[in-house]
């Protein structure tokens, strides 16, 4: 009966852009509220201020991973083309090239040579890709998932605070609103670590170090100056 197993490496590329976008969602919005608050704002300020963060950051993040994710897909893509050339003028040196991974990684040459003439036969291309290059289905650049998944994630974190806010007290305002960021902060570490397989406690206290530290130092920076950062 066939074995399947699920390797948690595959969730790898959107789960970076998840994490950060609604990581980045929490504290940038929270920290922006609380310097709001902070410079002796009504909550309709702070309101417009944080809706405003949202939609620029969300909009931001979804630009900003499709530039670098494209960058990177653009480098894969060039390198493919540097190889799909390489494999068609050159067959024998690539090869050689590839028995020579093999061995590296403990074949005899003999066995390595006829493991890479197979796997060539089959698919040079993507042998190459994989072994030569570490350029893989699963590792692959996918810019509009990455845009999608950080747009999304960022609205969704900063969606948090901006609720506290509706039904926090003004007077604890900034309070309410740091402590509830940093339980969801902590909640995003432990959630994202358990996704990926890792160990939660210590995701749970980076992000939430982070994130405090961002919002002290702009509540601080809102109440000396008396003005929205």
């Amino acid at each position: 009966m066939p074995h399947f197993e699920r390797h948690l490496v595959a969730r790898i590329g959107w789960l970076r852009a998840a994490v950060l976008g609604a990581n980045d969602g929490i504290v940038s919005t929270a920290s922006l509220i609380v310097g709001v608050a902070a410079a002796q704002a009504s909550r309709g300020e702070i309101l417009t201020a944080g809706i405003a963060g949202l939609v620029a950051g969300a909009m931001s993040m979804a630009a900003g991973e499709y530039v670098s994710v494209s960058s990177q897909s653009d480098t894969e893509q060039a390198d493919l083309a540097r190889e799909r050339a390489e494999l068609a003028t050159q067959p024998e040196f690539e090869l050689e090239e590839l028995t020579a991974i093999y061995v590296a990684r403990g074949l005899d040459h003999g066995l390595a040579q006829q493991v890479a003439a197979q796997l060539m036969a089959k698919d040079a291309l993507g042998a190459h890709a994989r072994d030569e290059l570490g350029i893989s289905d699963i590792t692959s650049a996918r810019p509009v998932q990455a845009a999608f998944t950080s747009a999304a994630t960022f609205a969704s974190g900063a969606a948090l605070p901006l609720l506290v806010v509706l039904i926090s007290p003004p007077a604890l305002l900034s309070w309410t609103v740091s402590i509830a960021s940093l339980f969801f902060l902590g909640l995003l570490g432990v959630v994202s670590a358990r996704t990926g397989g890792a160990k939660s406690g210590r995701a749970a206290i980076r992000v939430m170090f982070w994130g405090a530290l961002a919002m002290a130092i702009t509540a601080g920076i809102g109440a000396i100056f008396g003005a929205v950062v």
